[in-house]
């Protein structure tokens, strides 16, 4: 007859493989503490990323504004976010609200043609500084004026073209886009508040 017995051959008790329920709460409680410390640091870099994708962005827009104007020999604009910045002739006029777009006029041609649509990554946890997005005009020499002065002014813009920012993070929190003798685009990282 065959008898059922918990003990190997040497009468040793063989134990049921898991775990017990102390070893269970010890995992949840050092699973908890390692979520509470990472979980802020990814919200803070996901902020940041957020920011360092819109200022590319608006980079990008300017850069193209710039390449445009040398490749074409014409007059385009990095459309700013208010008619004063964009200035009142065609350029400014075909901006509108399309703060962020490139606009050009080729010589010889009185009708402006849209090259790039606004799509500033400027939305949810990002938004703008109170100074605005900054109207920038380039010329076939590749050189950037401001847009309301252009035509008057012949110093090349140097100064900020945008400042944007997130109420999200305390560090870091702001991008600074410039430019400087009309063509060196620059962005800076900088802690400040956030309107």
């Amino acid at each position: 007859m065959f008898e059922f017995n918990d003990s190997n051959r040497n009468g040793a008790y063989c134990p049921e493989n898991g775990f017990t329920l102390i070893e269970l709460m010890v995992t949840i409680a050092v699973a908890a503490v390692l979520i509470a410390i990472a979980v802020p640091s990814f919200r803070t870099l996901t902020v940041s990323n957020a920011l360092t994708t819109a200022a590319n962005d608006m980079v990008g827009a300017l850069n193209l504004t710039r390449m445009e104007a040398i490749k074409l020999n014409a007059t385009t604009q990095f459309c700013g976010n208010t008619t004063a910045t964009n200035g009142t002739d065609t350029l400014g006029a075909a901006c509108g609200s399309n703060s962020g777009s490139v606009v050009m006029l080729q010589t010889g041609s009185t009708a402006a043609i849209q090259v790039r649509a606004a799509a500033m990554g400027i939305q949810n946890q990002v938004q703008l500084a109170s100074a605005g997005i900054t109207a920038v005009r380039f010329g076939g020499e590749g050189l950037g004026y401001l847009a309301s002065t252009a035509g008057t002014s012949t110093a090349p813009y140097s100064g900020n073209v945008a400042d944007i920012c997130s109420t999200q993070i305390s560090s870091g929190n702001h991008r600074v886009i410039s430019i400087a003798t009309g063509s060196i685009i620059t962005v800076t990282s900088t802690t400040g508040s956030c309107p």
